[in-house]
């Protein structure tokens, strides 16, 4: 159904390559291409064999790297490579996309080739994956871990196209700066669906299609054998409409969940007084459940030493993604971390400054309440599974 899927992101590297920052992100690239370029930071060379800096605090090495140090392969520091990730569930991050400083790409340059070429897809857990099945989409850049690990299906891909003076200027001709968008969904599913379903079917409705489907929990259960070790497979129902359509919503859902109205929390018109400054009062440190460890009060988030937040419906809760539900990505993604080996320390904060919004985080677990309890409505009303006898083959 699809041409082309891929891997999601695998640095190796994450504490350098990713931040809420997009200028810490550059800063640390650039610490360390330098510290590259100065030929590793070596401390001996003998012969042949260089034994670079093993200072965690100027580079991260991996086999690849170490092997262009010994051959002397040349790298820089490209700014255009700094741009979007999804790390993790509704955690947007900064990220140093390119080959040379990640460890594998897999397929994602023809997907995202740069960040002036945009694509939405969906990234849903693989065979070799902890979870149980579930999938998420997002219009950035996936890492290989942003469900465990897994497959991203995008609705469409990029080709370089070769210049030979005649090429129409930017979008004009479906060409973007030198690529022809393509799309990803391969004509013969687009002839089996209209076998089945008529002349009307269109390719972003197998896009939405595929996304509803999997969302079932019919689905989810009639195949849950086969899904822990293959791909999915996308059977025809007798009647597409209510999966197309709750495809089409969830996937609106999911990739603009910042733009979604935040649900009335208590707490959440907490404002500070024109003497703080907005952004040290919505800072989180690390947000965590009200009560304690023996009985967590899931009703109730500490956000911070200023802020409690109240009246979290129970029903939010359905909505899982893996290990947890999607309130608990927030909680467990928007915290201060530090990279004890390198020192480099990632504040989500940042990227509220980044969005020039103080409330980000706290509108954002505000947002994901609204998105849970959305998304479990509309899988509710899924129809039962009642798969076509006539797969529209043939």
């Amino acid at each position: 159904m699809f041409d082309l899927l891929s891997g999601g992101l695998k640095s190796n590297r994450d504490a350098w390559v990713y931040s809420h920052s997009h200028e810490a992100v550059a800063a640390h690239m650039r610490l360390m291409i330098d510290t590259y370029t100065a030929g590793g930071g070596e401390t001996a060379l003998t012969g042949t064999k260089i034994t670079p800096t093993a200072d965690a605090r100027l580079i991260s090495w991996n086999r690849g790297l170490l092997t262009d140090l010994r051959r002397g392969k040349p790298h820089s520091f490209n700014q255009k490579a700094v741009t979007t990730g999804s790390y993790r569930p509704f955690d947007k991050q900064a990220v140093y996309f390119a080959r040379a400083m990640n460890d594998m790409v897999y397929q994602l340059p023809r997907l995202f080739p740069t960040r002036g070429h945009p694509n939405v897809g969906f990234t849903l857990t693989g065979v070799s994956s902890h979870y149980e099945f579930c999938l998420i989409a997002t219009d950035a850049v996936p890492d290989l871990h942003l469900l465990d690990t897994g497959q991203f299906f995008a609705r469409w891909r990029y080709e370089k196209v070769e210049e030979d003076g005649l090429l129409p200027p930017d979008v004009q001709g479906g060409i973007i700066d030198g690529y022809r968008r393509i799309d990803n969904i391969t004509d013969e599913a687009l002839a089996r669906f209209r076998k089945a379903y008529g002349a009307a079917i269109t390719k972003d409705d197998i896009f939405h299609y595929v996304y509803g489907l999997l969302h079932s929990p019919d689905y989810r259960e009639r195949y849950a054998a086969d899904l822990k070790k293959m791909l999915p497979r996308i059977p025809l129902v007798t009647d597409a409409a209510p999966f197309i359509e709750a495809g089409r919503r969830l996937a609106d859902l999911h990739v603009h969940y910042e733009s979604v109205e935040p649900y009335p929390l208590g707490g959440l018109d907490s404002a500070p007084s024109e003497a703080i400054d907005p952004y040290d009062f919505y800072r989180v440190e690390k947000m965590r459940f009200a009560g304690n460890a023996r009985a967590k009060d899931r009703a109730a988030v500490v956000y911070n030493s200023r802020i409690t937040l109240t009246d979290i419906p129970e029903d939010a809760y359905r909505y899982t993604l893996g290990s947890r539900s999607a309130i608990e990505w927030i909680i467990d993604r928007y915290q201060v971390k530090t990279d004890k080996p390198s020192g480099i320390v990632n504040d989500p904060n940042d990227w509220s400054r980044e969005v020039g919004d103080p409330r980000y985080i706290i509108d954002l677990l505000a947002r994901i309440v609204t998105v849970s309890l959305d998304t479990m409505a509309i899988v509710d009303a899924l129809p039962p599974l009642d798969i076509r006898a006539d797969q529209g083959e043939g």
